[in-house]
């Protein structure tokens, strides 16, 4: 414990674990205030498991989506949380899957993540149905099954919080995070049949190496560019991504898990519209002919001094907009958010 918070709870820019699990629930009704209680309570559970080796740095970020926000937290949603919304191109399609929860467990040891997750799931019983469950391990430097280092972009430091920490633009919810999670599948036999040239300017980088190369003046667009989300004022806005690889050689199942967080969720909005619709539309991100989307979530991920107290105010009135917008399965890339003069 730090300063009477749990420290292995909500570490939003922790350094990349050897692994990670990646639980994404739903909850009954009737279950809320059993979850309720679990998730105010997630650090000591944090600490039943990591007391057997303190220098791992098992930890546990929990996302809140906005089906459940108004039973479970009560009081106004973060002002951008709404479920996420299929982003339809051309060609391939950002899914939308259920997800009222996210977990996001992370250890340099499989087994404490196993573990951790085997208390979880028994404490929050039957009320939740889990919709996906991905194992993952960190590769070589960085690397997903495709060949190349992932989060090369990554702000580190101060700028790490600037880019993901809420602040005074919605006070209520300051100190959290925007969390949006999709699970990709890879053809790696496609992809590997590809000159490694060919692969290196879909990604905007060298393979060997990991050096950008030059942006595309016209026409087809790299990975990297399409990924890099420019306002009209010429700032970049960053988000920070906690991909990790998974797969089942014996399955043929190869595939990255993409965790994005930021401090304002149409950053990452702007980003899949512009992978899977093109800029310009109808020249997308030729990434996805390799990355297949099975999932797609949208959290908030309050403070661990907002999860500490979680629901203390969900006797508050809640704006019947709020609600409107937490229900609705239909609402477009960047409905409901409250308009920022710096974005694109």
């Amino acid at each position: 414990m730090r300063g009477g918070l749990p420290d292995g709870v909500q570490r939003f820019t922790a350094p990349l674990t050897g692994h990670a699990i990646f639980l994404v629930v739903t909850v009954a009704d009737s279950a809320v205030d059993d979850v309720r209680d679990v998730l105010r309570d997630l650090g000591r559970l944090v600490q039943t498991v990591r007391f057997r080796d303190p220098s791992d740095g098992l930890s546990c970020t929990v996302g809140i989506g906005a089906r459940v926000w108004p039973t479970l937290v009560g009081g106004p949603l973060p002002r951008e949380l709404h479920p996420f919304a299929p982003v339809v191109g051309a060609v391939h399609t950002a899914v939308a899957t259920p997800g009222d929860l996210l977990f996001h467990i992370r250890s340099d040891r499989a087994d404490l993540c196993f573990e951790f997750e085997r208390l979880l799931v028994a404490a929050l019983g039957d009320g939740i149905r889990v919709e996906d469950e991905t194992s993952c391990f960190r590769s070589f430097d960085r690397r997903d099954l495709l060949g190349f280092v992932d989060g090369t972009a990554n702000p580190v430091g101060d700028d790490a919080d600037d880019s993901v920490l809420v602040g005074d633009e919605d006070p209520a919810f300051a100190g959290g995070t925007y969390v949006v999670v999709q699970k990709y599948r890879h053809p790696l036999e496609r992809w590997q049949a590809l000159p490694a040239e060919v692969q290196e300017h879909i990604m905007g980088r060298t393979k060997a190496d990991n050096v950008e190369l030059d942006d595309a003046t016209s026409g087809q667009k790299s990975h990297k560019t399409l990924a890099t989300i420019v306002d009209d004022a010429g700032v970049e806005h960053d988000i920070v991504r906690d991909n990790m690889p998974f797969g089942r050689p014996g399955h043929g199942e190869f595939g990255t898990y993409f965790l994005g967080q930021a401090r304002a969720l149409w950053v990452i909005e702007t980003m899949l519209r512009r992978m899977f619709v093109g800029d310009p539309p109808g020249i997308h991100d030729r990434l996805l002919d390799f990355s297949i989307a099975l999932t797609g979530s949208t959290f908030f991920a309050p403070s661990a001094a907002q999860l500490a107290v979680l629901g203390d105010d969900r006797d508050a009135p809640v704006p019947a907009a709020t609600v409107v917008a937490a229900s609705s399965p239909s609402l477009g890339i960047g409905a409901n958010r409250a308009p920022l003069p710096q974005e694109n």
